[in-house]
């Protein structure tokens, strides 16, 4: 598998090896070994699953007192995932990492802890799958607003209104927010 460090400090986009011939393909999702290399100091307790329909977003996501990294990956259709880095001692603090993950590419992505996450759905709908380093924690949930003026995430939706949940809605811009990260 190849794997990529980007500029953010301990997020990694992943490639595994895909084995194709007349029958179909084989991957692996996860391996343990393989994965433990570049990702020792984690271990995943959780997995979630969501399917969702075109231009619903999700997020943006993170967890105040149980941080959660995650391995993120489309098993079907096509979505653009952003990460924003809440860790204030790094200089990527308030900047977001975005890619396009489609479910016929394979690709994953690991998000540290101290990440907020998010998605949206670019597909007709899409099948989203991702690990996760912590329980979900409902009473430590945050969520910042998709469309904080000080992120400026281009999310290209043009005039399309996302899709929200009552949550997601009302979520906060990251200046109002009191993160100890």
């Amino acid at each position: 598998m190849k794997i990529e460090e980007t500029q953010f400090k301990g997020l990694f986009i992943i490639e595994p090896d895909i084995y194709k011939d007349e029958r179909g393909l084989f991957f692996e999702s996860w391996n343990d070994s393989k994965y433990s290399e570049f990702l020792s100091n984690y271990k995943f307790v959780q997995d979630n699953y969501s399917i969702s329909s075109k231009y619903v977003l999700r997020g943006l996501h993170f967890q105040e007192n149980f941080p959660q990294g995650k391995l993120v990956r489309v098993i079907k259709g096509k979505v653009l995932d952003v990460a924003v880095d809440l860790r204030k001692k790094e200089k990527t603090f308030g900047k977001y990492f975005s890619m396009i993950l489609k479910g016929d590419e394979f690709r994953q992505i690991f998000i540290p802890p101290e990440f907020a996450h998010g998605f949206l759905v670019l597909s007709e709908n899409a099948e989203f799958q991702y690990k996760t380093t912590e329980y979900y924690h409902p009473e430590s949930e945050r969520t910042i607003l998709w469309n904080d003026p000080d992120l400026n995430i281009n999310w290209n939706l043009n005039d399309t209104q996302p899709k929200l949940s009552p949550k997601d809605a009302l979520g906060k811009n990251l200046k109002d927010l009191q993160i100890d990260f």
